[in-house]
């Protein structure tokens, strides 16, 4: 599983949709130097992403427009892309591999709403 660093993907051509929006993450953290500024410590990018989760979730429950609610999950990919630049993690592939595990499952109802999981009530 392993994915190409920061100056791999800023050196590749890209050949489809996902490598030129990795290799613009990558430019991102080129030009800002994450590498080197703590930019790549997980604990940091974690929290993060929870703080990017909860304004994306402000956007959703208070009813903003459609753009907002659309640049919070932006910024949530553009922050899991990140991740994977950081732990140097082939995310394509880990999504392909569990897609096609989800892919299998069935759905259940749960209290909230459905669920695809592979966890089964007793």
């Amino acid at each position: 599983m392993n994915g190409l660093t920061v100056d791999e993907w800023l050196s590749l051509e890209p050949r489809d949709e996902w490598e030129t929006m990795m290799k613009k993450v990558a430019a991102f953290h080129a030009k800002h130097d994450f590498a080197g500024q703590n930019g790549h410590d997980m604990g940091y990018r974690l929290a993060l992403t929870i703080e990017e989760l909860g304004e994306l979730a402000a956007a959703v429950t208070k009813g903003k427009p459609l753009e907002e609610c659309a640049e919070e999950m932006a910024d949530v990919l553009i922050l899991l892309m990140g991740h994977s630049l950081a732990m140097k993690v082939d995310l394509k592939a880990a999504f392909e591999k569990k897609y096609a595990r989800i892919m299998k499952r069935e759905a259940l109802q749960g209290r909230l709403g459905v669920r695809v999981t592979e966890y089964r009530p007793e």
